[in-house]
């Protein structure tokens, strides 16, 4: 197993994501195989453990709205290859579910410390509970990160990606819990002349407005 690490902390968003080489479920897995496509990349410290079986199952079953989004799942844990099989089939036989997408086996930690996720100093693989998200030119989009006891949000996962995705679009932010077909909101203006015309407007910071976008592919 291979990881190209950009520094000591870890890749931050806007960096490129380390690329690597590793066994996964689904066979030998780099993550540049994944170019052109948008990506979840989830650690987890365990299986068998039940705040992961549980968001295991909800990804499982939210995988046709990842790939409705042009979005890959992939997930990397410190257990062998073998207990990622063991685990998985225990999630279909208990749930019903097929966790389709590949799970990595990072037993060396190689990934985990390329990627910030646990630390050299750390004495186990317990914070290794974050998510990237990468784009499809292989940039680090957004990062987030739980500890052992809070099972992270599909739902929050999903929205994350839609909005980077709408904001790539057209000249967009999106507000506090957008949602797709949801209000954006329009960039400050970036010039005295156009600042001053908009007169006594108190908004003028934070003016929103109807998605000029919604609907678009529909």
């Amino acid at each position: 197993m291979t990881a190209e690490a950009n520094s000591a902390a870890g890749p931050q968003i806007g960096d490129p994501a380390p690329n690597f080489e590793a066994r996964t479920t689904t066979g030998v897995v780099r993550l540049s195989d994944f170019r052109g496509r948008w990506l979840v990349l989830l650690s987890h410290p365990a299986d068998f453990t039940p705040v992961c079986t549980s968001e295991f199952v909800a990804l499982a079953r939210a995988a046709d709205r990842f790939a409705a989004l042009g979005c890959a799942l992939m997930a990397v844990s410190v257990d062998s290859l073998y207990a990622h099989l063991a685990w998985i089939r225990a999630i279909r036989d208990a749930f019903g579910v097929t966790v389709s997408f590949p799970i990595v086996e990072d037993a060396s930690l190689v990934i985990g410390r390329a990627y910030g996720m646990i630390a050299d100093r750390a004495p186990d693989a317990a914070t290794m509970r974050s998510t990237y998200v990468i784009d499809p030119d292989g940039i680090i989009r957004a990062i987030t990160a739980y500890p052992a006891t809070i099972g992270r949000s599909v739902e929050e996962m999903l929205r994350v990606v839609a909005a980077l995705q709408r904001v790539d679009s057209d000249n967009i932010v999106t507000p506090e819990g957008w949602r797709p077909g949801g209000d954006v909101l329009l960039p400050p203006d970036q010039d005295q002349a156009a600042l001053l015309a908009r007169g006594d407007d108190p908004l003028w910071f934070c003016r929103s407005a109807p998605d000029p976008g919604a609907g678009r592919d529909g």
